[in-house]
């Protein structure tokens, strides 16, 4: 898998929020290499502008061709994107080797 960058994300993600986490995101996206792994299990998404910031950042990574996934993710957060069918996209189930942690506080 190569080079990885980490984000753990923590807090509520809505709409008071997500110009931040949507500043950060983009900026880890642009200026770094190799996969965008974010850890979710603290975050609450509070609204669809947080499923939204998650999309968004998803598209760009792969226009920067990058692949951004959840690799860790609440109960809570886990039925959200399985019911968006986001699951699909975002999520992933394989191994991940020596990611760089950047944290993200919402």
């Amino acid at each position: 898998m190569g080079t990885a960058q980490e984000v753990e994300i923590t807090g509520r993600i809505d709409v008071h929020t997500v110009p931040d986490v949507r500043l950060l995101l983009h900026e880890i996206i642009d200026t770094g290499c190799g996969d965008v792994l974010m850890r979710l299990a603290d975050a609450e998404i509070g609204d669809a502008t947080g499923l939204g910031v998650l999309v968004e950042a998803y598209n760009r990574a792969r226009r920067a061709g990058r692949r951004l996934a959840v690799v860790d993710m609440s109960d809570r957060t886990g039925r959200l994107l399985r019911a968006s069918r986001l699951h699909r996209s975002l999520v992933l189930r394989e191994a991940v080797d020596e990611p760089t942690v950047v944290a993200v506080t919402a």
